[in-house]
C-alpha cells in the first residue's frame, strides 16, 4: 500500500534560504531511492517563508528505508533550527 507523506515547513525569521539549500540538498538523494513515487517541493504563494513536501512512497518498507537514509538523517538534524514543521503520514483511502 503506497503511503503519502506531507511536510508543512515555514521558515524561521532570515532562514528561508537555508531552508532551501536544505531541501535542495536532500532533493536528488531522496528522488533516487528504491519504492520512492515522488518527492517534490512546492511553494505557497500567499507566503513565500512556507514550503510543502509532497513524498510517495511504495509501502512502509521505503518509508522506513528514507528515514534511514545518511540525506534524511541530515536533514532531520538541520529542520528543527531552521523551521516549523508539521509531518503527515497519510495511507489512501481513494487516491488514483
Amino acid at each position: 500500500m503506497a503511503i503519502k507523506i506531507v511536510a508543512i515547513l515555514t521558515a524561521k525569521p532570515g532562514k528561508a534560504d537555508a531552508l532551501r539549500s536544505l531541501l535542495d540538498g536532500v532533493l536528488a538523494a531522496s528522488r533516487a531511492e528504491p519504492g520512492n513515487l515522488r518527492w517534490d517541493i512546492w511553494q505557497d504563494e500567499a507566503d513565500l517563508n512556507r514550503l510543502l513536501l509532497d513524498e510517495l512512497y511504495e509501502d512502509d518498507a521505503a518509508v522506513a528505508a528514507h528515514r534511514a537514509s545518511p540525506h534524511f538523517l541530515h536533514y532531520l538534524s538541520k529542520i528543527h533550527e531552521l523551521a516549523d514543521r508539521t509531518a503527515l503520514v497519510l495511507s489512501p483511502i481513494a487516491a488514483s
